[in-house]
């Protein structure tokens, strides 16, 4: 038995910002996204003995389907039919990101599971290889591949990177609610859009270090469909706001808030207040990796 072990971080969308909706269906995107501390722990074991193919995925989440609907189990298959692999494979998932919350929980578990094979089987894929393997399976699967902070375009798989947050505490509240990304991007007006996100001052203020910038130039334009739908995200935002936080935004289509915090003190007190007016049932402190 041969296995290895892998952490999927968390992402949040430091600024999101849609450009256009293509002919294709898809929407063109500039954002910059940043991974989390907040991960998602996976093992995979490979029986060397075995020629089946068959994969088997467990996990600590009732709600998380382990079958072919699963994208660590699109990934492997998808790997295992371009790569001409046939051993049975086991995969432990220690779910500890909000599912459905806009921080690429399922992508990043998909990008780990590629990232396992091509090392279990020593294929010595390239990061640009296991890229466009990943896109085929979701737009934030590239972003999570490179694992480090960028300025995502064209759908998602368009990236540059860029330093990422320094020296701050992320606070990470997730809502008892759903929401489909479908449902935010068909309801999204793109070409009605009024204040655009000024991602490359955001980059620019990364590159210098200062927090300050930064935080100014937060903004995520999903938010114009989400929050309509769900006050509650505006609720949380103003609550972080009110605490400490340099400023609070949602994630990718929602519904997680995170805001960024120089105090790991006033963080903490934060995510208390969040928890005991049960504004959201999953609530994290967390620092940028």
């Amino acid at each position: 038995m041969k296995t290895i072990e892998k952490k999927a971080y968390a992402k949040v969308n430091l600024a999101l910002d849609v450009l256009r909706k293509r002919p294709d269906g898809y929407h063109d995107v500039k954002m910059i996204m940043q991974n989390l501390s907040l991960c998602d722990e996976l093992t995979f074991s490979v029986d060397e003995n075995t020629t089946e193919g068959i994969i088997s995925i467990s996990t600590n989440k009732e709600s998380v389907p382990t079958d072919e609907r699963n994208l660590i189990y699109k990934a492997i298959k998808l790997m295992y039919e371009t790569y001409g692999l046939h051993n049975n494979i086991s995969v432990k998932l220690i779910k500890n990101i909000p599912v459905e919350a806009g921080m690429a929980g399922g992508s990043t578990d998909c990008a780990a599971a590629i990232k396992a094979v091509n090392e279990l089987f020593d294929l010595k894929l390239s990061i640009k290889k296991m890229q466009e393997i990943g896109v085929k399976l979701g737009a934030d699967v590239p972003f999570c591949i490179l694992g480090k902070t960028a300025v995502s375009e064209g759908i998602g798989e368009i990236l540059t990177e860029i330093p990422g947050l320094k020296e701050c505490y992320v606070l990470v509240a997730k809502p008892p609610i759903s929401v489909s990304t479908a449902f935010v991007y068909k309801n999204l007006k793109a070409d009605e859009i009024k204040v655009h996100p000024d991602v490359d001052g955001m980059a620019q203020a990364l590159k210098n270090n200062d927090l300050s910038e930064i935080c100014k130039r937060m903004s995520n334009v999903l938010e114009t469909v989400t929050a309509c739908s769900h006050p509650e995200i505006i609720i949380i935002e103003n609550v972080m706001k009110n605490n400490g936080a340099i400023n609070s935004i949602m994630s990718g289509s929602g519904p997680t808030v995170f805001g960024i915090f120089d105090s790991k003190e006033q963080c903490e007190k934060t995510a208390k207040i969040i928890r005991d007016e049960k504004l959201a049932n999953e609530v994290y402190v967390t620092v940028p990796v």
